[in-house]
């Protein structure tokens, strides 16, 4: 991640990073393809006949290349669709994060705005606990970003055989901290670990365990999975 985001709001991305990877994949197999349509009075978006109930983060100018979250687009302000951008605001109040209190962000100093702005939508995404996000072409000058608030989406589970590929995902996204990514994911899933010089370990809902080692430099050097299923003859 570029490193005009300040230090740490990255800390903050870095521990969203492999759960926020694992569960927009989960979101996005649900997601039928297709035309979409969105009705901000109504906090409904509809996609290939699929509707959900959705809040508006914020807004990207693409020929700015500036952030706007919704809750200070004077159209919108007070009303119930940016309601989860306000949550985020008060995090990032909170915590000291501009990245999330201040209304306007100008990302053109980024190597890459859009990655920027799909950067504040993934990390928004994470501190809500939402189950995945959306960018929209709005306009021909605009992308809209949304998060979905809906019981209809399902929601990840840490499984066996796919964890080492989520955990070293996670890492790769942004680079930095490996025991930062790891850390979260188990956090996200509120799994009970074991915290070593070494390494972290884990506990998985089926009764199994993970070990995820660390070399000198803070990556990932194994992650080791006992499955907790019974060995078969």
């Amino acid at each position: 991640m570029t490193a005009m985001f300040s230090e740490p709001f990255q800390h903050l991305t870095a521990r969203h990073a492999a759960w926020g990877a694992e569960q927009l994949e989960t979101f996005n197999e649900f997601l039928p393809t297709g035309d979409w349509t969105a009705d901000l009075a109504r906090c409904t978006y509809r996609q290939a006949g699929r509707e959900l109930r959705i809040s508006l983060l914020g807004t990207f100018d693409t020929n700015e290349r500036s952030w706007l979250w919704s809750w200070a687009n004077p159209g919108l302000q007070g009303t119930p669709v940016v309601a989860a951008a306000e949550q985020v605001r008060q995090y990032g109040q909170t915590h000291g994060l501009a990245e999330f209190a201040d209304a306007f962000l100008d990302l053109s100093g980024h190597d890459d705005p859009r990655r920027a702005a799909e950067t504040l939508a993934f990390t928004a995404m994470g501190v809500l606990g939402a189950p995945g996000y959306l960018g929209v072409q709005a306009n021909p000058d605009a992308r809209a970003y949304l998060v979905p608030d809906d019981p209809q989406v399902p929601w990840a589970e840490p499984n066996a055989i796919t964890l080492p590929r989520v955990l070293l995902t996670g890492v790769q996204l942004l680079g930095g901290s490996a025991r930062r990514v790891v850390e979260g994911y188990f956090a996200h899933h509120d799994l009970p670990l074991r915290r070593a010089a070494d390494r972290i370990s884990a506990g998985l809902p089926n009764g199994g365990t993970v070990d995820v080692l660390f070399d000198e430099l803070d990556r990932i050097a194994s992650v080791d999975v006992n499955s907790g299923e019974p060995a078969t003859a």
